[in-house]
């Protein structure tokens, strides 16, 4: 998979998620560097583009449960530390990546404000 076709994908998810309650598309934030590529919900990330790769946060169980069938790979951050909520989506279904993200998108929803 090219990176233009894992970029069409998240304009594909950004697009889906435009008149969704509470949720920000890439850019709205102000961010730069992290998060600058990500769909927010409440100022929360839980979608985003990072080097070419689609990666969602959900459940860590949900995660090591999309790594174990293939549909995802373990997400690292800059230092290479896997991180147990974050799974990069493999291969190129639009349908599973919408349903992934929407999944994504009530998983960051459900948990207590950081505010």
């Amino acid at each position: 998979m090219t990176a233009m076709d894992t970029a069409d994908r998240f304009a594909a998810l950004v697009a889906a998620f435009s008149d969704e309650a509470g949720v920000s598309p890439p850019g709205a934030q102000g961010h730069r560097g992290f998060g600058a590529d990500a769909l927010t919900v409440d100022g929360s990330i839980f979608a985003m583009l990072v080097t070419g790769s689609l990666v969602l946060k959900l459940p860590a169980s949900r995660v090591a449960e999309l790594v174990r069938s293939g549909a995802g790979a373990p997400f690292s951050n800059s230092s290479g530390r896997p991180m147990r909520e974050w799974v990069v989506l493999i291969g190129a279904d639009p349908g599973a990546d919408l349903a992934l993200a929407h999944e994504s998108l009530e998983h960051v929803r459900s948990r207590p404000s950081r505010a």
